[in-house]
């Protein structure tokens, strides 16, 4: 009795230690479909349902993930392996399935000012050869950068202009101009940059020179007025500071991109208005016109009007007496016998007393 048991007690711990350690190979109806880049195996059999509901739901689903698990294994390793340090791994193939991202796609770069404007005007590019034929060597140079083609900076005689000064370094300036070409590019690269990520870049400002002229100290002094807060409005003036020059409203032109639409009816228009035999009639300035003119001839009217009521209006008479006497010689005014006011003798003969 007691062998039996230690018989069955054996049988019964070998029975559970193949369950815990099942075989490698297992049988299904249909073969899964394996995706090895993702590491994804499609199960298309069907489930028993009298099995599901016989069985615990949890150790049937654990029992079909573990099978399904061996078998991707199984496909994993029949791919080529290769030992990285020390330990061994497998060359895993390009992924089949297309998984959604985590994250949305990137937004496309925004264009910049040149690709708009050849955008609208429709402008298109055209690639060009890296190598260009050289007349001069007689070889085929680069057309851009290193030994190009035309390399200015590789004279070694330069005219001087007749305008330009005689003791200046044409070398230098040239060198100084090729940098200048360079930090402005530069310059209009990093805006774009900026300008694609939707920064505000702020503006040139005042570069430090060497000799400053008044205009350049007073230009200084207005921008470093603006600078606060306020932008200046409360910022107090020297006592003799003269008020800043060209700080009026600047004139807003038209844009070079946009909208296509408007830029084509202003050419309209104006293609009409010079196409009319007749002149264009403003109402409004028409009528200002007329009013101006009505109330000019009205004042102009009225000031005749009052000055001869002046002239007549004078204590002057023509033939009579003065208040001391006759008068009859000739007054100011052309009238006979015309005697000054206030009872004097006239100009001509004396009167009878």
């Amino acid at each position: 009795m007691a062998a039996c048991s230690i018989e069955g007690l054996l049988a019964k711990a070998e029975q559970d230690e193949a369950e815990k350690l099942k075989s490698i190979t297992v049988q299904k109806e249909l073969d899964l479909e394996f995706d090895i880049g993702n590491l994804v195996a499609y199960d298309k059999n069907r489930i028993d349902i009298r099995l599901f509901r016989e069985q615990k739901k949890e150790d049937f689903l654990r029992s079909l993930a573990r099978d399904n698990t061996q078998l991707l294994v199984n496909e994993i390793w029949k791919h080529p392996t290769e030992r990285v340090e020390e330990v061994i791994v497998v060359k895993l193939p390009e992924p089949t399935t297309a998984l959604p991202r985590e994250k949305p796609p990137p937004k496309p770069r925004p264009p910049t000012k040149w690709e708009e404007f050849a955008k609208l005007k429709g402008i298109q590019k055209k690639k060009k050869t890296n190598l260009v034929w050289d007349d001069v060597a007689k070889e085929w140079k680069r057309r851009w950068g290193y030994k190009r083609v035309n390399d200015g900076t590789k004279e070694w005689l330069i005219e001087v202009p007749e305008t330009a000064d005689p003791n200046e370094d044409q070398f230098a300036k040239r060198n100084k101009a090729k940098k200048e070409k360079v930090a402005k590019n530069e310059l209009h690269r990093l805006r774009n940059i900026a300008r694609a990520q939707k920064i505000k870049v702020p503006g040139v400002g005042l570069t430090p020179t060497a000799q400053q002229s008044k205009t350049d100290l007073a230009r200084a002094v207005n921008v470093a007025k603006s600078s606060t807060a306020s932008a200046g409005k409360f910022q107090e003036r020297l006592p003799k500071e003269k008020a800043p020059r060209n700080t009026g409203k600047k004139r807003k032109f038209q844009p070079v991109i946009g909208n296509f639409s408007n830029e084509k009816q202003r050419q309209l228009d104006l293609l009409k208005v010079m196409d009319s035999k007749k002149p264009r009639l403003d109402v409004n300035k028409a009528v200002n016109k007329q009013m101006r003119e009505d109330d000019r001839e009205e004042s102009a009217a009225k000031f005749k009007k009052g000055g001869k009521k002046g002239r007549k209006g004078g204590n002057f008479s023509g033939k009579g007496k003065g208040g001391g006497g006759k008068g009859k010689g000739k007054g100011r005014a052309g009238g006979k016998g015309q005697g000054p006011p206030s009872g004097k003798k006239g100009a001509g003969k004396p009167g009878k007393r």
